[in-house]
């Protein structure tokens, strides 16, 4: 999924491990785009991820490119793609400051 989320640029990748704060899920990968068609690159490139590696779909996407910030749910995995000015709003990283980081693209 990071490869995938860096091949189209997308920016500061995070990769929480949150299954010891978490019922719903045991990482959130979280990254950030420039525009509007970036965060839909990014979507679409965790969906074909998701899909060739495991034959996985999400179980529900919510937020769109247009509002700056989209949430693919994976079960397990929820991915989180934020505008940068959103991503900086919404904090997660501060909210989920106990999930252990394994891996971090700057």
């Amino acid at each position: 999924m990071v490869d995938a989320l860096q091949e189209k640029k997308g920016l500061d990748i995070l990769v929480l491990d949150i299954h010891s704060q978490a019922v719903f899920a045991d990482y959130f990968v979280i990254c950030s785009g420039e525009s509007e068609p970036q965060l839909r690159a990014l979507m679409q490139a965790a969906q074909i991820e998701a899909k060739k590696e495991g034959d996985r779909r999400p179980k529900g996407v919510e937020g769109n490119p247009a509002d700056g910030w989209i949430l693919v749910d994976f079960g397990d995995v929820v991915v989180h793609l934020f505008a940068v000015e959103k991503r900086a709003y919404y904090d997660l990283e501060s909210l989920w400051h106990k999930g252990r980081v394994v891996v971090r693209m700057q």
